[in-house]
């Protein structure tokens, strides 16, 4: 098991806060998208059930879209501080971000029984950090309770949305 901030700090390292520590979250956005736009447009073109074949400009238009959100949810955060808006909007994405790991990346990994792009990332990187920030989010105040779920929820249903509204866009502009 790994050792977790007040652990860390007890080893003589500085404790680490959720303010020092909220810009890892459009860092490992990135890396996972990064990932996923090398490698999903031509995986994608493989018969399945449960994702529809996409244009690599297409796709990369939308996960340069996300990505650029992500680091705007994370201004917004630290420009405002904890309980605002832009904390519980930066807070729902990171939720966002952990429930990606499982739906989609691990469960067409293991459903398929072949590797899904992103899982990598997602697993050994967005897990981690984004469990990591969630965790401290919630221990120092920055979010609370339902609103938290709220907004996590709220975002979900957002991303989802979007998703398909910017491989349209991303068509209509012909990438």
């Amino acid at each position: 098991m790994g050792l977790g901030p007040r652990q860390w700090s007890a080893m003589g390292g500085a404790e680490m806060s959720f303010r020092q520590l909220e810009w890892l979250f459009p860092i490992v956005i990135t890396l996972h998208n990064v990932e996923e736009a090398i490698w999903f447009p031509s995986w994608s073109q493989r018969p399945g059930r449960w994702y529809a074949p996409v244009a690599p400009g297409v796709f990369r238009f939308a996960v340069t879209v996300l990505t650029i959100l992500a680091f705007g949810v994370t201004w917004l955060s630290v420009s405002s501080g904890q309980q605002s808006v832009g904390t519980y909007l930066l807070f729902g994405s990171m939720v966002v971000g952990l429930a990606n790991v499982f739906i989609p990346h691990v469960a067409l990994t293991v459903a398929q029984r072949s590797y899904m792009p992103g899982v990598a990332t997602a697993v050994a990187v967005n897990l981690p950090v984004l469990s990591l920030l969630v965790v401290l989010a919630l221990r120092e105040g920055y979010v609370l309770g339902w609103k938290a779920a709220e907004y996590s929820a709220g975002v979900g249903v957002i991303v989802l949305l979007s998703i398909p509204v910017l491989f349209k866009l991303g068509k209509v502009l012909d990438l």
